[in-house]
């Protein structure tokens, strides 16, 4: 069993289904291209063990061709891409579990201080 990612004309996820095996053929084609074909739409694996595509593609995460990866979307607007394909604050956040991000005041807030 393995997942697939139909994407928009965009590269944004649409759907994730649960197929055959990768390494299976439908009609003598691999299952990206069958499902495809069957569907009218991009499809691109996706692994939960994050083997491919540096990451398990969800609703919403965009597919980059050029780099063969899954990007989840941006969480904040003042975040920026990393070289390792992941969102990265304009300041790192501080040790413990306990912060979130303002994107008001472009801070981290202590959350036990509220």
């Amino acid at each position: 069993m393995a997942h697939y990612a139909f994407l928009n004309q965009n590269n944004v996820v649409t759907e994730i289904i649960t197929g055959i095996d990768e390494s299976e053929l439908i009609e003598g084609l691999d299952p990206e291209t069958w499902y495809a074909n069957f569907r009218g739409q991009t499809c691109k694996r996706t692994s939960y063990n994050n083997k491919i595509r540096k990451q398990y593609a969800g609703i919403g995460y965009t597919y980059d061709e050029v780099n063969d990866v899954f990007i989840a979307p941006q969480p904040y607007p003042s975040w920026s891409l990393d070289n390792n394909f992941n969102w990265q604050p304009p300041i790192p956040k501080p040790e413990g579990f306990n912060w979130y991000w303002s994107e008001k005041s472009l801070e981290w807030i202590d959350a036990t201080e509220l």
